[in-house]
């Protein structure tokens, strides 16, 4: 590093993590017995490979967890589409699970090394990324100032800023500019994020919309689609997805206040991290509802009321069988997780007040009539109520939530317009090379 360039915060920062080194492997440790971490692939997040670098350009893509990985997953096709290598990382076992299974031929999963400098100098020796591409709001010092060390392009897409990190970022303003000026290209979701990003010393901004609008629905199996539509055929039914602690008692509760106005209904919970499970279903049980698991091989069949799907990768499954989701993170303090995928499956959209992740995506389904804010438990149960008994609502409701995703989408074509002065840099690069 550059000590003159580098403000005396980010270089205490450095070597603090240098010297904090054995703590980041006893954190680590923890996190693997706490099943936070892949104990097979544990070395990987200490920069040391899982799989040999192919030959060729390498394009290094990060998102930090489920939503932000894949929000990347029209830019990798299309970057492997023209040739490229692309190396994903993320920093969750779900997110690698997922992973697994979309990425797209000529694209390959990593964990991301934590953000110590020999972890990544190990990972950047082995994979030598000819551009770096991190999503959202992912600003981690050393990785910064060590691809900028190396003359490695680093952009942010479908950045993210709000108001509120805007402010803490400027608290430190020497920083913020040290580290948002050696970002090749700012690639924001909106213009006002461009412009906080730009105020807080960004050089090259550009408000290119959110990838996530772009995202296509994720998979199902059919043969399970079939048979789990079969076992729930003629039932009323609601999905809440992708809860935090609280919001599943909610779901309980809202089922028991409905369960007499509408007969066989029966409630699917998804939770957001799905060893909370066997949690989940024992309170429901405790509450007075019959529970299935779906982890444990149990069905939704006309004894079940509560049917508790925690299993990784079959959102896509639930999203297509229920025409009516509460999408959570919302009740809770969580700042609300992903709503477009629900939307561009066909269901109407209840969600809580905490959607602060997701705000412009909830503004756009809002304006179009396609999502409903439910204020807290009682208002989830009046918002159930009222859509249960009205199909012909709810189909409406659903209709415009679709087509407000669909008229927001074109942020991944922007992406990769923005990106192509990169990309032909590293044709002539490798057509030199070789």
């Amino acid at each position: 590093m550059r000590r003159e360039a580098v403000p005396a915060l980010l270089r205490a920062y450095h070597y603090g993590l240098i010297a904090l080194e054995p703590a980041l492997a006893g954190l680590l440790a923890v996190r693997r017995r706490r099943g936070k971490e892949d104990p097979v692939r544990l070395p990987e997040r200490t920069g040391r490979p899982g799989k040999p670098r192919p030959d060729g350009p390498l394009v290094w893509a990060h998102g930090a967890s489920i939503g932000e990985a894949l929000s990347l997953l029209g830019l990798v096709e299309r970057l492997t589409r023209r040739g490229f290598t692309v190396l994903v990382t993320s920093g969750t076992r779900t997110s690698a699970e997922l992973l697994a299974r979309r990425l797209p031929r000529g694209a390959l999963h990593q964990f991301a090394p934590l953000d110590a400098p020999r972890y990544l100098a190990r990972f950047l020796d082995h994979w030598r990324p000819d551009l770096a591409l991190v999503a959202e709001s992912e600003i981690w010092p050393n990785t910064i100032l060590a691809l900028h060390g190396r003359g490695v392009p680093l952009i942010l897409v479908n950045g993210r800023m709000s108001e509120r990190s805007a402010r803490g970022w400027s608290r430190t303003p020497a920083v913020a500019r040290a580290l948002l000026s050696r970002f090749a290209l700012c690639l924001a979701q909106s213009q006002e994020e461009a412009e906080r990003f730009a105020r807080l010393g960004a050089p090259r901004v550009v408000a290119g919309g959110n990838l996530k609008f772009d995202a296509g629905p994720p998979p199902a199996d059919p043969e399970a689609l079939r048979q789990l539509a079969r076992v729930i055929a003629g039932r009323p039914v609601w999905l809440a997805a992708s809860t935090h602690p609280g919001e599943e008692a909610a779901a309980t509760a809202a089922h028991r206040a409905l369960a007499r106005r509408h007969p066989d209904l029966l409630t699917i919970v998804v939770p957001r991290h799905p060893e909370r499970g066997p949690a989940v279903a024992a309170d429901a049980v405790a509450a007075g509802l019959r529970v299935g698991r779906r982890a444990t091989g149990g069905q939704p069949h006309d004894k079940v009321d509560l049917y508790v799907a925690d299993t990784v990768g079959e959102l896509g499954l639930f999203y297509r069988l229920c025409p009516l989701v509460f999408v959570g993170g919302s009740l809770a303090r969580h700042g609300g997780q992903n709503p477009i995928e629900p939307a561009r499956l066909g269901a109407a959209i209840l969600y809580g007040p905490h959607v602060r992740n997701f705000a412009q995506v909830y503004a756009a389904l809002d304006r179009a009539g396609g999502a409903r804010l439910v204020r807290d438990g009682e208002g989830l149960i009046a918002a159930l109520d009222g859509l249960l008994s009205d199909p012909a609502g709810r189909q409406a409701m659903a209709r415009a939530a679709a087509a407000a995703i669909e008229e927001a989408g074109g942020a991944t074509e922007r992406a990769m317009a923005a990106l192509e002065p990169f990309i032909c840099q590293l044709i002539i690069a490798g057509r030199f090379a070789s």
